[in-house]
């Protein structure tokens, strides 16, 4: 591992430091002054520069926030520091704005100055790994199943100039298939040109679409080739098909028959070899049942259908895209790139994403400019994405994520009659769009157990959260302590469903009746 590097000309200072790191198995390298940081880092390698670095801010010959400038020049990923006395919490406003990680108020806890750096340290960790993942990132990211699925059949349309369309909601990535399907298809050195059908008016469609000749029709001062024209040997992208008005479909159909058609105002055919990909968010079938798109256009489109998943459907992708995005904006802004603590992804884990792909793209544009530190952390995140409430094992409350959609008042309640077992946290005991229940409120609109939920935040988004931030504290019996909460949850609520009756319960829960003797036993529920 490699060092983390103190920097601060108070002898006391450094020795508190080194020896509680020290005791923590952490390597320290010490400097007086910020001078001699800098030939270190000149003189250092890939393997022995610093992993954290930590400063004070006053020190004679520099400063800490001129050394923290310097040091993201040279090193930008690396977690930095600032120890600060309390008159200097407007250099720590300063130190945050330059990139810090964190700033230690002097003087301070050595037990949290500890815990501190070994969060910057493995926030440095995590981050490396993420930044090689982002230098060999593809033009497209996914490691879901269904994404996969993507890939693979781009791989193997890759030598084939079939047309092909691409379903999906909108913002879930359907021109980075279309632009990804060009670049590896035959056509790669020619012209990718797309067009939004539902973007412009049905007056002009046309005119976009096959091009006009001089005096077509007022305003067309010369002759104007089209879209068809300018994809000539390349790749026609039509997104949003579904949206094109009727007459131009037929128009289309007979481009996609042979190849030839008339510039508006023309009277010669002209003839475009362009490979034809569409992509539509709406269902097509029903939109030919509805006499709304013509069904021998469809068949003519339909020749490969490419499903995209929509993000809620690839959530394990999300911690990827969420890191790419936050670098993407970085060097748009020519700012630091930010990072995101694990709390803040399970929130965005969580999240619906109506907007899919581009809503997270937006969010983490939002964030590079509106997070105040470097490090996102979950009330960081914009209003959309919510925070709910859950009750925890000491009476208190603790922030989970939770959708964007609204929860019905009879999933609550049936939440909430299942808390008064005692092994909550359960999701969304509170949510942000109802007002708290009293408990004899509860307690009186109390539904069967079968009852369940079935509200926008699930069990499984719950017990996430919670497996999360059992895991975050550092616990090693995540698996026992949320086996046995969740059989005796089940357990009790299956007794209490026949009104105590063990076999019963046993059979309502396909299970022996020695085994829920057995386990009532365990779990303490006599």
């Amino acid at each position: 591992m490699k060092p983390i590097w103190i920097v601060d000309d108070d002898q006391s200072i450094r020795f508190v430091l080194e020896k509680a790191l020290l005791r923590e198995n952490l390597p320290t390298r010490s400097f007086t002054n910020p001078r001699d940081v800098l030939l270190a880092l000149d003189a250092s390698g890939e393997d022995d520069g610093p992993q954290v670095l930590v400063s004070d801010i006053r020190m004679p010959g520099g400063s800490g926030l001129e050394l923290l400038d310097k040091v993201k020049q040279k090193c930008p990923g690396l977690p930095v520091i600032i120890m600060t006395a309390y008159s200097d919490l407007d250099s720590a406003v300063s130190a945050f704005q330059g990139g810090a990680f964190e700033y230690l108020p002097k003087p301070f806890d050595v037990p949290k100055a500890v815990a501190l750096i070994r969060r910057a340290l493995e926030e440095s960790q995590r981050e490396q790994v993420a930044e090689e993942r982002i230098t060999e990132a593809p033009e497209m990211l996914g490691q879901a199943p269904a994404m996969q699925d993507v890939f693979r059949a781009i791989g193997r349309l890759s030598q084939s100039n079939v047309t092909v369309m691409i379903t999906g909601e909108s913002g879930s990535g359907k021109e980075l298939v279309a632009r990804a399907l060009h670049k590896h298809s035959p056509r790669a050195n020619g012209p990718f040109v797309a067009i939004n059908t539902a973007a412009i008016p049905k007056d002009l469609l046309e005119s976009e679409l096959f091009g006009h000749e001089r005096g077509a029709f007022t305003g067309a001062q010369t002759m104007r080739r089209g879209r068809f024209e300018q994809a000539d040997d390349g790749t026609l992208f039509l997104d949003e098909i579904g949206d094109m008005p009727f007459d131009l479909q037929t128009r289309l159909l007979r481009v996609l028959s042979d190849g030839h058609f008339y510039r508006v105002g023309g009277h010669s055919a002209v003839k475009a070899n362009v490979r034809v990909i569409a992509a539509t968010h709406q269902n097509l079938e029903q939109r030919v049942k509805d006499g709304a798109f013509r069904e021998d256009l469809f068949h003519r489109l339909n020749v490969i259908r490419l499903r995209l998943p929509a993000l809620r459907e690839r959530r394990e992708d999300i911690p990827m895209l969420t890191r790419h995005f936050l670098h993407i904006s970085a060097q748009q802004l020519g700012v630091e790139p930010k990072r995101i603590s694990d709390a803040a992804l399970v929130c965005l884990g969580n999240f619906a994403f109506p907007g899919n792909v581009r809503q997270l793209e937006n969010i983490c544009h939002w964030l590079t400019v509106m997070a105040p530190a470097q490090v996102i952390e979950s009330k960081d995140l914009p209003p959309e994405v919510g925070v709910g409430w859950v009750r925890t094992l000491d009476g208190g409350t603790q922030g989970v994520p939770t959708p964007n959609a609204p929860v019905d008042a009879m999933d609550v309640t049936a939440l909430e009659s299942l808390a008064s077992a005692g092994e909550a946290p359960l999701p969304l005991l509170a949510s942000p769009d109802l007002p708290p229940r009293s408990p004899d409120l509860a307690a009186a609109q109390r539904e069967p157990a079968a009852s369940g939920f079935q509200g926008s935040q699930s069990w499984e988004d719950g017990l996430e959260a919670e497996a999360m931030e059992l895991l975050l504290s550092g616990r090693h019996d995540v698996w026992d302590a949320l086996t046995k909460r969740f059989e005796s949850r089940l357990i009790r609520t299956a007794l209490l469903s026949t009104k105590g009756r063990r076999i019963e319960a046993a059979q309502k829960l396909g299970i022996g009746r020695n085994t829920i003797t057995r386990k009532i036993q365990e779990l303490g529920l006599e």
